[in-house]
């Protein structure tokens, strides 16, 4: 069917496509961080974002290394959400 997309295309290119044309908030890079980690990692971790850096603050240890195991995947899921340009570098704490 010409002109449709796939729905498994569709709604990941739509949010995408909200996050990259709406201001900065808290709550717009939350709802990035849930959607690049995941609930579980979302509940274990806190994040906020300075400049470029999103700080993570790990709830244990255990989320701490297993963030910053994860580091380069989780940074190129938001850039692909946010822009290249919003988050460059992740620090991680516990």
């Amino acid at each position: 069917m010409a002109g449709f997309e796939p729905l498994a295309q569709a709604v990941p290119n739509a949010i995408t496509t909200l996050l990259r044309t709406t201001p900065m908030s808290p709550g717009k890079m939350q709802f990035a961080w849930k959607v690049a980690v995941g609930p579980a990692m979302d509940r274990g971790t806190f994040v906020r974002l300075e400049g470029g850096n999103l700080l993570v603050e790990a709830k244990t240890a255990a989320w701490a290394k297993e963030v910053s195991r994860s580091s380069g995947i989780i940074l190129n899921r938001l850039q692909t959400l946010l822009g290249p340009e919003v988050v460059t570098e992740l620090t991680v704490r516990v």
